[in-house]
């Protein structure tokens, strides 16, 4: 494993629990301590994924992957203790891939670095894949509405290519976070909830059902 992290954290503390145990799983990380040199280290390394704060000094987290977003999609993991809802909205319209609220379990952001760094062989991805108005190349990792190219974060992505390779099946929030997240962390649906949400404003055409009492799913095509 010689994947590279960025951790972008003031406080001293929470970049040593977070370090120690990516270091002792096999990843190459280094730590910035605030905004500005997160952007700097991420303009003179190449890294493969970035854990994030918000409340960071000179410049703010939303700010830091906004600005990285105009150059690469790289996953970014904010970690954050802003836990609202309009606070992971935001995070989630600057693209960022997921949203962890402090204080957290260090096993769940383990899981959900590995899941993110988790790739498609490019020989197994499908050419496109076609839904009414909704066109997804897993090959180019794009998805385009009536002609529109439509930016999704990695796990929207997922999200959305699931249901379009499984049309009418109906996933519970639990088949989601093990085939999407790649965990069974009961309790963290909340995140399932955001990324639906997002995902269906993101499209704008309003084809993922809610089933209720269960889960969610894209109906067949009659």
């Amino acid at each position: 494993m010689n994947e590279k992290i960025l951790i972008v954290e003031d406080e001293a503390a929470i970049q040593k629990i977070l370090s120690e145990p990516l270091i002792f799983a096999g990843y190459n990380v280094t730590a910035a301590s605030d905004g500005l040199e997160g952007i700097n280290a991420f303009h003179k390394q190449n890294f493969d994924l970035i854990l994030l704060d918000i409340m960071l000094p000179k410049i703010d987290g939303y700010t830091v992957c906004e600005m990285i977003r105009q150059e690469s999609q790289i996953p970014i993991i904010l970690l954050t203790a802003l836990d609202t809802e309009d606070d992971q909205i935001k995070g989630f319209d600057k693209l960022a891939d997921d949203y962890i609220t402090k204080p957290f379990s260090i096993k769940i952001v383990l899981k959900r670095v590995e899941t993110l760094l988790r790739r498609i062989p490019s020989d197994a991805a499908s050419e496109s894949i076609r839904y009414k108005e909704i066109s997804l190349s897993e090959t180019e990792r794009k998805v385009t509405v009536s002609g529109n190219e439509v930016a999704l974060t990695h796990l929207e992505f997922e999200i959305l290519l699931l249901f379009l390779k499984n049309k009418g099946r109906v996933f519970t929030r639990d088949d989601l976070l093990n085939l999407v997240w790649g965990y069974d962390f009961f309790g963290d649906e909340k995140s399932v909830n955001f990324h639906i949400m997002n995902l269906r404003r993101k499209l704008g055409v309003d084809y993922i059902e809610t089933v209720r009492g269960v889960g969610y799913r894209i109906a067949k095509e009659n």
